[in-house]
């Protein structure tokens, strides 16, 4: 029946049989609801670990459906729920766990302020008495079986150390029966504390039992919360030691690429340097150059008028006298009335 239900769930939705009315208010619900257990999703619910024991938590307050688990396994956020489940789960399994070691700590103190089982009551008067007259007859017997054996009367010191055999028999009977009623009482009594779900037990108990306390649910239950929180503090740490590491590899990476940028302008600004310099170099080449091309240019214009010689002189005279005339001829020519329309009064 309950197979029939869940696939038609599957096929028409649970919300199948609600009246138009019923519907309006209904609201399907999901994997990342507020009212599904995280805990179920993502690993047990505790609250499922200790039914019908002394730790019972009582029913989950949220759902618990494997259908919606199924979802929240194929689904592509999974893997962003999963460090968020798991985070609650262990928050709620170390709080169960402190409360546990506070009781295995009371247990502890109790076992250990438990009394000592008494020594044996003292020896009535009676057999104080029997006890001294038999100590002192062993005694004196040892003294005459030392005393024989030196004369080499080994027999006689035979039968001597025989008496002393009984007499020391007869001095166990007095105290041993209540030694062994209070050993007896002692064991009775003497318990043991479960490190690991705090329950006591009977020391030294039948095997049988011990095995049903180690497959009992509370023991069982404990021992995956446990588990679980040595499980998830490892990963975490095992989680911030590779996010230290990917830090310091980054910094060494980013302290790698300042030093290789520096070296670059260190070299750019090298190469800079030595290109302003070849610069330099060849301006101030061009200059000398220019300036003994200037000065050969100008001793060769030396040699050349030297050479010359009189010649130009001669020309330069000839020339300045005729230029003379001619500037005064063009003086007259400006100066014409016919030209500037111009007469004189008669």
């Amino acid at each position: 029946m309950d197979a029939q239900r869940a696939l038609l769930d599957e096929l028409m939705g649970a919300a199948r049989n609600l009246t138009e009315e019923e519907r309006k208010g209904y609201k399907e619900v999901t994997w990342d609801d507020k009212e599904v257990c995280g805990f179920y999703m993502v690993r047990f619910c505790p609250h499922d670990l200790f039914v019908n024991t002394r730790s019972d938590l009582g029913p989950c307050p949220r759902i618990h459906d494997p259908k919606l688990k199924e979802s929240f396994e194929k689904s592509p956020r999974h893997d962003a729920y999963v460090p968020k489940f798991e985070a609650e789960l262990a928050q709620f399994c170390e709080k169960l766990v402190m409360d546990l070691d506070r009781r295995v700590r009371r247990g502890r103190e109790r076992l250990a302020q438990e009394v000592e089982p008494a020594p044996p009551p003292p020896l009535t008067t009676e057999k104080s008495e029997q006890l001294s007259v038999l100590e002192e007859k062993i005694k004196n017997l040892l003294d005459q079986v030392e005393s024989l054996g030196e004369a080499g009367k080994v027999d006689e010191a035979e039968a001597l150390m025989r008496k002393v055999e009984t007499l020391n028999t007869e001095k166990t009977a007095l105290t041993q029966p209540q030694n062994d009623k209070v050993l007896m009482l002692g064991q009775e009594k003497k318990m043991a504390l479960c490190e690991i779900c705090g329950s006591f037990l009977v020391a030294n108990d039948a095997a049988e039992r011990t095995q049903s306390h180690v497959t009992g649910k509370q023991h069982v239950g404990y021992g995956m919360v446990r588990d679980f929180i040595n499980e998830y503090k490892a990963a975490k740490e095992k989680a911030n030691e590779e996010e230290r590491l990917a830090r310091e590899r980054e910094a060494e990476d980013r302290k790698k690429q300042r030093e290789k940028e520096h070296e670059r302008r260190r070299r750019s600004d090298s190469s800079d340097r030595e290109r302003h310099r070849d610069k330099d170099y060849n301006r101030e080449r061009d200059r000398h150059r220019d300036r003994d091309l200037d000065r050969e240019r100008s001793r060769e214009h030396d040699v050349r008028g030297y050479r010359d010689g009189g010649r130009g002189m001669d020309y330069r005279v000839r020339n300045g006298r005729n230029g003379g005339r001619d500037r005064y001829r063009d003086r007259s020519r400006s100066r014409s009335p016919v030209k500037h329309s111009y007469r004189r009064s008669s």
